[in-house]
């Protein structure tokens, strides 16, 4: 038998004589340190589970009140301008609330969204259309000579003969048939119709009374992204057909161009051979929005052209923690308190 299977063979003989208590002390140097603490390895995770759950709940119940008082501030407030300040479809009440205003804006713009409704047949197109009425009358009332009203989807721009007669029926109800102001809606690059004049027919005892005159340009999400694409597709076949040089293509060409979007044909709407505007077919930049007014919960351009808001003021109307993809009612008093931000912004312009 071999030495080494000979001293184990002694060493099992030998285990085999020992106790108990003498075989663990013979395997006991080679056993690991017992474990003391189990208790508080179970203990640990449960107390830090609690912790979590404690901060947690008190984040959450923080926030939730915070939500609930923001959510009943601005119902308060909106409830109280409503009743201090209210147009009561009369241009002079819209007049006397911006008369203390330092300025209004040359080009408001406004982001709407279209409301869903269940069994649509329509309805929410009618809502649209009387928003866009309402903000078009108020605007005219306030002094404002621009209107743009941004819809993503452009809807409007397929509606814009019927979105004509609801706005010169809304313009009728402010200002009184004699009075009805000027209007010309105006939609770029749609090729069926681009735009729609109101007729300046003199009523009866009007005379040659001078009207307020509005125009208003609709845009949409085809406007921004989709004119930039275009606009650098058409640059590279013209590159491409010698029919340019690389070199003319500069940052005042391109700003041109896209400023070109917003730019509306010249035409003498008023029928009027006293009137001293430039000869139809010429264009006038609409130029970048003075203010724009968001009417959703929060800021969200929702693909509104980037470079037409560089300088612009930004008022978003929404309650504090409502939902992003909703729209929000068209009120006047949203409308004035934007105004009022605008009159009291002050502007650097980078400086």
């Amino acid at each position: 038998m071999p030495v080494t299977a000979r001293i184990v063979h002694e060493v099992n003989l030998k285990a085999d004589s020992l106790s108990p208590e003498g075989r663990v002390g013979l395997v006991a140097p080679y056993l690991p340190e017992p474990n003391t603490h189990k208790h508080k390895q179970r203990i640990r995770p449960l107390v830090r589970s609690w912790i979590h759950y404690l901060i947690y709940f008190l984040i959450q119940t923080v926030f939730g009140i915070y939500i609930r008082f923001a959510h009943a501030y601005s119902a308060v407030l909106q409830r109280a301008l409503a009743i201090r300040f209210h147009h009561y479809h009369s241009p002079e009440y819209i007049q006397r609330d911006v008369a203390a205003l330092s300025r209004v804006p040359e080009h408001l713009s406004v982001i709407l969204k279209r409301r869903p409704q269940r069994n649509d047949d329509g309805a929410a197109l009618e809502a649209l259309m009387d928003e866009v009425a309402e903000l078009t009358a108020w605007s005219a009332a306030a002094g404002v000579p621009l209107l743009s009203v941004y819809e993503k989807s452009g809807v409007l721009k397929n509606y814009m003969r019927e979105l004509q007669d609801v706005v010169e029926l809304k313009l009728g109800s402010y200002f009184g048939w004699a009075g009805t102001p000027t209007l010309r809606i105006y939609a770029p690059n749609y090729s069926s119709t681009s735009t729609a004049t109101s007729s300046n027919t003199a009523t009866p005892g009007s005379g040659r009374q001078q009207r307020v005159h509005i125009d208003l340009l609709l845009l949409s999400a085809s406007d921004g992204r989709d004119t930039l694409v275009d606009l650098t597709r058409t640059l590279a076949e013209m590159a491409q057909a010698k029919k340019l040089q690389p070199k003319d293509i500069t940052p005042e060409l391109i700003d041109t161009e896209i400023m070109a979007t917003t730019a509306i044909p010249d035409q003498d709407l008023l029928d009027d051979p006293d009137s001293h505007r430039k000869p139809a077919g010429k264009e006038v930049s609409a130029g970048e929005p003075d203010l724009v007014i968001i009417f959703g919960s929060h800021v969200k351009l929702d693909g509104y052209p980037p470079w037409q808001i560089r300088l612009s003021e930004m008022f978003c109307v929404g309650d504090v923690g409502g939902d992003i993809n909703a729209p929000t009612r068209v009120e006047y008093q949203s409308f004035l308190r934007a105004l009022w931000k605008y009159a009291g912004a002050e502007m650097r312009f980078g400086k």
